[in-house]
């Protein structure tokens, strides 16, 4: 898997509305996945419907999730795909086991709206993404 694949699945999250994208970078600290994505849903309803949907569009484009989890509770869904591992929580779960947090040394992007960005006047020369260290 790539940083493309990476894109592929922020823009997936966002078309089901999932927001507080975070993307951590994995790479220099640990050999369990490369990136972890990390994002927040309001409901259960809402988690299942990122995990559905970031499982079956990367599924039609040749990349196979290698495990799930948290389809029971809802509350925080796990989609493996080795490399890249997306976490999608519900907003208490989130903040309960934060993360970004535990995983504090690593390089991480703020990932953007791209329908936000469009609502909102662009300025000439602002990055696509942020990174916070």
């Amino acid at each position: 898997m790539s940083v493309n694949n990476v894109d592929q699945i922020t823009e997936l999250i966002f078309s089901k509305k999932g927001y507080d994208v975070k993307i951590l970078d994995l790479r220099e600290l640990t050999t369990i996945a490369d990136y972890f994505i990390i994002c927040t849903g309001d409901s259960e309803t809402q988690v299942k419907a990122i995990a559905d949907e970031v499982d079956k569009k990367m599924r039609e484009l040749g990349v196979k999730s290698w495990h799930t989890e948290g389809y029971r509770g809802l509350n925080w869904v796990l989609v493996d795909f080795v490399d890249i591992v997306v976490h999608i929580f519900k907003k208490e779960t989130r903040d309960y086991y934060n993360l970004e947090k535990l995983w504090g040394d690593a390089p991480t992007v703020i990932a953007e709206d791209p329908l936000l960005k469009k609502a909102v006047k662009k300025k000439p020369g602002r990055p696509k993404k942020v990174k916070v260290e």
